[in-house]
């Protein structure tokens, strides 16, 4: 005997059949989300949730309600954007500290976060709707189970949709950082360098403090210091002769060379390869022989820091004094320029290292810098205070007395090596665009070959000159030759290191 049945019938036979046969365990546990738990507090993490399918009619409608309430919040919060590494710093500053740029940027976001917050949670609630009837009905589950996966695939993709969009949000401002707070005007009691340009040349510098009823003298005019305080460092101030007069704050390569000295000083060029070559870093102990203006006493107090310190020795009380008044100079310069303290991290002694072993006593230094006319007759006493591996410098003017520095380390067989011998030259160059007599530009000519001269004459000086304010890029011919002033020698820098026997 046959049954003919209906082809529809037959689907809802076998999905009857397939629901009822399926075991229990296959929807217990349907919803599963990842445990991304954090060990460090006051942090954004996202939360453990653990949905699990159940029925026992016993459990009451508020505790599913519930755990449905946190998987929608664990799944909002996996939508949303993470923070970046900006706006992470900027919610830890304080609001005065922030830029208007990115001060606009803060109040852009923060609407468009919360509207789409308010979407998501709005569009939150129809799932969690469906998911409670879907607990109550395994069944309708079950037979709509094609129709759901295709529903969570959209879902995913809208999602996946939404944080890209977010992500190229991010990309585009991620760069954005704070602007750099702008320096005080300029103040009583600053080192300040007058400057004034003319073809390219510095015809006049001159390098002053700033006091209360100055005036500034120079062949081009006369400035009052009261007309620069509260100025920008860095503008132009006319003199009474008209003439603009650059302005702007004297940086310690500038004080250096342009203090009151005593003796000769180290140039800016030599201490920074004396510095070099120590490896002087913050927080080290270093020796100085030889103070004389106090330059190469500067440097190391930068270099060293608030952490370090200096050890300035000279036999001569007057070299001592000069390098003690500049280093106050500077000093009080930067407490009017900055509003803190120059590191006190020097210490100037009289004394001969000769004899002054007492002073070197129970002392260890990570660099020494020597500038004496014969360092080595101090070497003796100084090298067993240096630290294993460390590096003295010797500043020379003659190479004879780097003759005699290495035979005196050949005489006395102290454990130092001579790794280099060498002087830091510079050569200044003067580079411009070549100017006619008219003081206009020249242009660039370029070589005529085999074409028939021009029938309306000799018109050279006409393609010489270019009529044009501003003209192209590479149009215009450069001149370059070494600046007639330059600086000669000025030492042989000399680099020992001590090594273990």
């Amino acid at each position: 005997m046959t049954l003919q049945i209906p082809r529809d019938g037959l689907l809802i036979l076998s999905t009857l059949v397939r629901v009822h046969t399926a075991p229990l365990a296959h929807h217990r546990h349907r919803y599963i989300f990842g445990n991304f738990n954090s060990s460090r507090p006051k942090m954004k993490t996202f939360s453990t949730g653990c949905v699990k399918y159940s029925n026992d009619v016993s459990d009451s409608s508020q505790t599913k309600l519930l755990n449905s309430t946190t998987v929608a919040r664990q799944s909002l919060l996996s939508r949303r954007r993470s923070l970046s590494p900006l706006e992470r710093i900027s919610t830890m500053l304080p609001q005065d500290a922030l830029s208007p740029e990115l001060m606009q940027l803060r109040e852009q976001n923060q609407p468009h976060e919360e509207e789409t917050c308010m979407e998501e949670e709005h569009g939150s609630s129809e799932p969690l709707a469906t998911m409670s009837k879907q607990q109550q009905n395994p069944v309708l589950d079950a037979s709509n189970g094609a129709s759901l996966k295709e529903c969570n695939s959209d879902t995913c993709t809208d999602v996946a949709a939404q944080s890209d969009t977010s992500k190229c949000h991010f990309d585009a401002t991620r760069w954005m950082l704070p602007a750099p707070p702008q320096k005080t005007t300029i103040a009583y009691g600053e080192l300040l360098v007058a400057e004034y340009h003319r073809k390219g040349r510095v015809e006049f510098k001159k390098m002053f403090q700033l006091q209360i009823g100055t005036r500034l003298m120079s062949s081009w005019g006369i400035i009052l210091h009261d007309d620069v305080v509260q100025q920008p460092a860095g503008h132009f101030q006319r003199t009474s002769r008209g003439i603009p007069i650059f302005i702007r704050r004297a940086s310690l390569d500038d004080y250096v060379l342009y203090m009151k000295r005593g003796p000769a000083i180290s140039y800016p060029k030599d201490a920074s390869a004396m510095l070099m070559m120590m490896d002087v870093t913050e927080g080290d102990c270093v020796l100085e022989a030889g103070s004389g203006s106090g330059a190469m006493s500067l440097f190391l107090s930068r270099a060293v820091g608030s952490r370090g310190s200096v050890l300035s020795v000279d036999v001569r009380d007057d070299h001592l004094r000069r390098a003690m008044l500049n280093y106050q100079r500077w000093r009080d310069s930067w407490r009017a320029r900055q509003g803190v303290e120059w590191p006190d991290n020097i210490e100037f002694h009289h004394a001969d290292l000769c004899t002054a072993s007492s002073l070197l006593a129970r002392r260890a230094f990570d660099a020494v810098a020597l500038d004496l006319i014969n360092p080595q007759l101090v070497l003796p006493n100084v090298i067993p205070h240096l630290q294993p591996g460390a590096v003295c410098a010797v500043y020379l003017a003659n190479i004879t007395q780097v003759i005699d520095l290495l035979e005196g380390l050949r005489c006395s067989a102290l454990p130092l090596l001579c790794e280099r011998i060498f002087e830091v030259p510079i050569r200044d160059w003067l580079v411009g665009p070549a100017l006619l007599k008219d003081g206009r530009y020249c242009s660039k000519k370029a070589p005529t070959l085999n074409e028939a001269p021009s029938e309306e004459g000799d018109t050279s000086d006409e393609a010489e000159q270019v009529p044009e304010e501003h003209p192209a890029f590479g149009s215009i011919p450069y001149i370059a030759r070494p600046h007639p002033q330059q600086l000669s020698h000025s030492a042989f820098l000399v680099k020992l290191r001590k090594f273990v026997r």
